[in-house]
């Protein structure tokens, strides 16, 4: 059983804003194994159990607003019993150009307060994860003012490509690992560069 965990803000004030690009992948992904989005309300998040090819997996998208990411993620996992390394966590990173994603196999939070309570809720950073670049905030711009905007129509267009090669990332990882989709994905994205 593969756990995928989109991290994002609940309630519509927070729809396509940067921050809740991890919740569009999610929603995605349930177009593209075509299932109906008929999520449950369980552990403090949005569940919705689903198959892909032979894989069983389980799409979450925690409500319990981003920086208590970890008090719902940790009840997933202990719950249904997930090994760290089967859990794909997807969010925006501001550190990485507009449409960019990278993979990685474990590592700090790098500044995101979602990932940073996951890690402190299950305490290890020894979980894959695929972040997408939303970019850097215009000069005067706060983080959090920009983390929670919403993108422009040009903006929006990179950014919806850019959930469907996460989308392409995640069956990679599941069904040739994430050594592989490391190799296949960042090299892709660093010849963009």
């Amino acid at each position: 059983m593969k756990l995928i965990v989109g991290l994002g803000n609940p309630t519509p004030k927070y729809e396509q804003t940067r921050h809740n690009v991890g919740f569009d992948v999610i929603d995605l992904f349930c177009h593209e194994i075509g299932v109906k989005p008929n999520f449950r309300e369980e552990y403090h998040s949005l569940i919705l159990n689903g198959q892909l090819e032979s894989q069983e997996i389980i799409l979450a998208k925690p409500q319990t607003f981003m920086n208590s990411s970890g008090t719902a993620v940790s009840a997933i996992v202990s719950n249904y019993n997930i090994q760290l390394e089967d859990m794909i966590v997807i969010y925006d990173d501001l550190n990485l150009e507009l449409g960019l994603i990278r993979i990685r196999r474990s590592g700090s939070a790098g500044g995101h307060k979602g990932v940073k309570s996951i890690i402190e809720s299950l305490g290890s950073e020894a979980f894959p994860r695929i972040r997408i670049g939303i970019g850097q905030p215009p000069q005067g711009t706060e983080a959090i003012d920009f983390v929670l905007s919403k993108f422009s129509p040009e903006e929006r267009e990179v950014i919806d490509e850019a959930e469907k090669l996460a989308i392409e990332a995640i069956k990679v990882i599941i069904f040739e690992g994430i050594e592989n989709a490391m190799n296949k994905f960042n090299s892709r994205q660093r010849d963009k560069i």
